[in-house]
């Protein structure tokens, strides 16, 4: 506990003083659904399971991409990815922007956000923890 939250530390003050955004395009509007599932829970669990370049095979390149590199290397240690429309809320209502979190090649957090991404305080989250395996 106290190393992870040593770590979100390290995380904010590297996001705060060596943030690069890159716009990386449009994203894909809909999901290979025999893939990946819209809904929240199944999305949490088999996203969980993929790198990011098979998450970038599947959904394509995020709408908005943005690298946390290390000042003194410059070596990307996380990213920040924004898709929109790709999840549903249980009433069946697509998400403007699902937020893919991801720290050492592995997604960590996923939030399902009612806003354009800009405000990040207000959605719903999920932490996922390392997947050892084979996805799905």
């Amino acid at each position: 506990m106290r190393t992870q939250s040593w770590f979100y530390m390290l995380l904010a003050l590297a996001l705060l003083s060596s943030s690069q955004a890159v716009s990386a395009g449009p994203t894909t509007e809909k999901l290979a659904t025999d893939k990946i599932p819209q809904d929240e829970q199944g999305f949490v669990n088999a996203v969980s399971k993929l790198k990011p370049a098979e998450i970038i095979a599947l959904l394509g390149e995020p709408a908005r991409a943005e690298d946390v590199k290390l000042k003194d290397s410059g070596r990307v240690v996380a990213s920040i990815w924004h898709y929109h429309n790709i999840n549903k809320d249980e009433q069946g209502a697509f998400y403007p922007t699902t937020e893919l979190d991801i720290i050492d090649d592995q997604v960590s957090v996923i939030v399902f956000l009612n806003n354009d991404g800009s405000d990040a305080s207000q959605g719903q989250t999920y932490e996922v923890q390392p997947y050892e395996g084979q996805p799905f």
